[in-house]
């Protein structure tokens, strides 16, 4: 009972907890048992809120027994990539520098809301050394394993919420997304997540905050082992903050309202960039067709204009050739850095340039942008890879040959469009494989019901052997 309870989506165990078939105090002390047996193999989670979590659950069970719960994830916990803030906790970002950051007075906005919601803080997860990788390890708490694979990463930068998630040791979660930080450890640890449109969420209570050019292609997003997470969270998080002057109060449409047979879809497996091993394309290709019954038109069909996906997107994140990166990390005092992070850093710097060069980036951003915004005249939703290939093995995310494979999730940074993930298959190995569903800006909806769809159709989520 115990482990087919954790494995439910948090927004079943709030029906569960509703009709009182079980107690909020009963879930945590379970969630809590479940992080204890699988973090020491998996190293997901850098803080467990323990004595706070148990409180918060007795005041959640309180609440039921006076009727006046607050929806429906009231009891249910949620865990909390180390890059935002949870009041009465210390973010480090991973970093060195912020081994010893004060306590957080505040929530971030976006773990406030899902506590006003009722839901309660369980964990903190790891990630890389600020931020800057797509895998999960840095100097403070070392690396995280991929539940399906210890020898593999979980991918980064919200990797450790991914296997936290994927082990079942929280059934949803908040991480953040530049480059496919939400996206790439949902396809390497099989579980959904959605980075929305730029500008959809409030960002306050992150580190670093958003700033300066950077800040038009990342945003916080929620990651579950099942779609309907992602739903019932979208609903509550979204909205203008007081605070984040770049949170826009766009309506939210609701998924359940998409009429797929209105829909036009485009797949492709091969960027222009690096394609896809066969295994990715033919679940691609797989996810595509098992639409064709139910939407108006399924066409293999590439963007133009892709194939500038990521020297564009490593222009914008080094312009100045990682300077400021590491200006920011001398002042914060990150002495030493992670191999990883190095390497990024490294990356970077053949895109330094000057004020006319970058002037001239953000003139390709331009071209890019209409270029990719006009093939939406012709198409609704756009499946793709997630990225060429399942979970690599720990310390290979850097590699030469390897690396421009993350170009498929940054293309939607660049956009800003909304960008989730479902697991769709499984490789040889046992990995599994995820398929990433792009639609237009402030089209969360039509992603949200096409991953909803393509779970229902291959399964989503499946456990770890």
């Amino acid at each position: 009972m115990n482990a087919d309870l954790l494995a439910r989506s948090g927004t079943e165990q709030g029906r569960l907890l509703a009709k009182g078939e079980l107690s909020s105090v009963d879930l945590i002390h379970a969630h809590l048992r479940r992080i204890d047996e699988i973090n020491p193999r998996l190293n997901a989670v850098v803080e467990v809120l323990r004595e706070t979590a148990l409180l918060e659950a007795a005041e959640s069970d309180s609440r039921r027994r006076d009727n006046t719960t607050r929806g429906p994830l009231d009891g249910v916990p949620f865990s909390v990539k180390d890059s935002i803030e949870v009041r009465g906790t210390s973010c480090s970002a991973g970093t060195l520098g912020r081994k010893h950051a004060a306590r957080s007075v505040t929530d971030a906005t976006l773990v406030a809301r899902l506590r006003q919601a009722g839901a309660i803080p369980i964990a903190r997860t790891n990630l890389p050394d600020l931020l800057f990788a797509f895998e999960s390890d840095n100097l403070l708490f070392g690396r995280t394993n991929n539940p399906y694979d210890l020898a593999r990463s979980p991918g980064g930068s919200s990797g450790g919420e991914a296997a936290l998630i994927a082990g079942c040791g929280s059934p949803f979660g908040l991480g953040s997304d530049a480059a496919g930080s939400v996206r790439l450890p949902a396809h390497y640890c099989g579980i959904a997540s959605l980075k929305p449109t730029q500008g959809r969420l409030s960002r306050y209570g992150h580190v670093p905050a958003a700033s300066g050019w950077l800040e038009m292609i990342w945003q916080i997003g929620p990651m579950a082992r099942r779609v309907e997470d992602l739903r019932t969270m979208m609903a509550m998080l979204s909205g203008a903050d007081e605070r984040d002057r770049s949170a826009v109060p766009m309506p939210y449409r609701d998924p359940t309202e998409v009429r797929l047979k209105d829909l036009r879809v485009a797949f492709f497996s091969d960027n222009g960039i690096v394609p896809a091993d066969h295994d990715t394309a033919r679940i691609v290709n797989a996810a595509a067709q098992a639409l064709t019954p139910e939407v108006a038109l399924v066409q293999e069909r590439r963007p133009t204009g892709i194939e500038a996906s990521y020297d564009l997107e490593m222009k914008l994140i080094g312009p100045d050739g990682g300077a400021g990166l590491r200006n920011y990390l001398l002042e914060i005092g990150s002495t030493a850095t992670h191999p990883v992070l190095n390497g990024w850093l490294e990356k970077l710097e053949q895109y330094s340039t000057d004020l006319s060069g970058f002037a001239g980036y953000w003139a390709e951003l331009d071209s890019f942008r209409d270029s990719l915004f006009t093939f939406l005249r012709d198409f609704d939703v756009v499946i793709s890879p997630v990225s060429i290939g399942p979970a690599v093995l720990h310390g290979e995310s850097i590699r030469d040959d390897i690396f421009p494979g993350f170009s498929y999730t940054m293309t939607y940074n660049l956009t800003g469009w909304p960008a989730g993930v479902v697991r769709c298959g499984t490789s040889p190995a046992g990995l599994p494989i995820g398929v990433q569903v792009a639609a237009a800006p402030w089209r969360e909806d039509i992603v949200l019901a096409i991953l909803g769809r393509l779970e229902g159709a291959f399964g989503g989520w499946r456990p770890a052997a």
